[in-house]
């Protein structure tokens, strides 16, 4: 399970480093793609396979099945950790997610996301000033 905030530096080369405590996890592989928020997700290989067999599983006569599966699925990249502990992203991604050099890779549960550290910055406040407001409409999932 991936869990917590960590801060991070894309170098020179567009390499970002990942929390030791996770890099185990994808050592046999991982995804990065676009995500939701102008972010990005990173999941292990297994995790992975999973999503994009649930979004293969989608009506495609539906317009907003298509689109998520293009957005997940056409921008999606493989990518191994290397023995420093980085993964490369590519300029796309680095793009779609305005990312600079300092970034927030943040554990939520299956994959990890990859933010540019002012937009997490402003999205964090913006949702815990919003946090009762979100628990209650999470009232029927019993939390």
């Amino acid at each position: 399970m991936f869990i917590g905030e960590y801060n991070y530096l894309i170098d020179s080369k567009n390499r970002l480093g990942l929390p030791v405590k996770f890099r185990k996890q994808l050592l046999s592989g991982a995804v990065v793609t676009r995500g939701l928020e102008s972010c990005l997700f990173l999941f292990p290989q297994k995790e992975w396979k999973k999503l994009a067999s649930n979004i293969s599983k989608m009506p495609i006569s539906k317009a907003k099945n298509r689109a998520f599966g293009r957005l997940m699925l056409a921008g999606a990249m493989e990518t191994k950790v290397d023995k420093q502990g980085r993964i490369s992203l590519p300029d796309y991604l680095k793009k779609y997610a305005d990312l600079k050099k300092k970034v927030v890779v943040a554990g939520v549960y299956d994959r990890l996301e990859i933010w540019d550290e002012t937009k997490w910055k402003k999205y964090k406040q913006e949702s815990e000033k919003d946090s009762s407001e979100i628990a209650e409409a999470l009232e029927g999932l019993g939390i």
